[in-house]
């Protein structure tokens, strides 16, 4: 009994380690990508003629950490506006006749080859004549990356609890076996059995509760992830694919970990209470 319970609870710690190690390798992914997405925002001196702003473009181009730059007239970002805010009311946008309020809002987009690169980048473009402004947002990274901190100390905080009552249990169940096999352990050790031949059997029963309760998690984790990674390609359209981890990417760190969790623990169990019970 001792034993089930205790491959029940590292069971539900490996699945529970599981669910928070996708979360926060999944919410490192995400920072990541969108730190690659979002780029650095060139705006113009007013009144500045296209013959400069293709000279300015091609200085971009040429500092160093420039993976890409990508050019918006002022009617492009007109045309963009109405879409955005002037949708299902034609009349709004037709009031302004031929004239562009935005006639000044013609724009580089600009990605580095590495997020790190980014302020060295943005420096030296606001040292190009003729840019007014840079501008970069990083609101959605700096949000993604407050909460992986976040989410990482509760992780390990549940993680810790849930390992210390493994442990605990283990230890029981180790302990519980030594104290129902003493005579034999008696009889034994009269006979010439070594210390390491009676102590072999209760290691090996913690190694196998702890292996046991990690690869069940694990299998039944794998599945579920890879059901849930299927669903959200279906009903998304793969749109969230270029952010989310897929199921062997996760493996990849889970399977390791998983492991040496499960029987670190087992291990960890079975020395505590040989110690402390099993005088040989």
């Amino acid at each position: 009994m001792f034993s089930l319970v205790s491959v029940i609870t590292m069971t539900t710690c490996i699945f529970l380690f599981g669910i928070l190690l996708s979360v926060v390798l999944n919410v490192n992914a995400a920072a990541k990508y969108y730190e690659q997405e979002i780029g650095i925002t060139v705006l113009f001196d007013e009144g500045i003629d296209q013959s400069r702003i293709d000279e300015i473009g091609r200085e971009i181009k040429a500092i160093d950490g420039v993976a890409d730059i990508d050019f918006t007239s002022a009617e492009e970002a007109w045309a963009e506006f109405q879409e955005i805010y002037f949708e299902g009311d034609p009349e709004a946008a037709a009031s302004f006749g031929n004239d562009n309020p935005l006639v000044n809002s013609a724009s580089y987009s600009v990605k580095t080859t590495e997020i790190e690169k980014q302020a060295a980048v943005e420096e030296a473009i606001l040292k190009i004549d003729g840019v007014r402004e840079v501008n970069r947002s990083d609101d959605v990274v700096r949000a993604l990356t407050r909460f992986n901190k976040i989410l990482t100390v509760v992780s390990a905080a549940i993680i810790a609890i849930l390992l210390a009552v493994a442990v605990i249990l283990i230890s029981m169940t180790i302990n519980v076996g030594v104290s129902v096999r003493r005579n034999e352990i008696s009889i034994m050790k009269l006979i010439g059995a070594t210390d390491g031949f009676v102590r072999a059997p209760f290691i090996v029963e913690g190694l196998l509760i702890g292996l046991i309760g990690s690869v069940i998690p694990m299998t039944v984790l794998y599945f579920t992830y890879n059901a849930l990674m299927n669903r959200i390609a279906q009903k998304y359209l793969g749109s969230l694919s270029a952010v989310l981890l897929g199921v062997n990417d996760i493996y990849h760190y889970l399977i390791p970990l998983g492991l040496v969790l499960g029987l670190g623990i087992g291990l960890l169990g079975s020395i505590i209470t040989i110690k402390r019970h099993l005088k040989v």
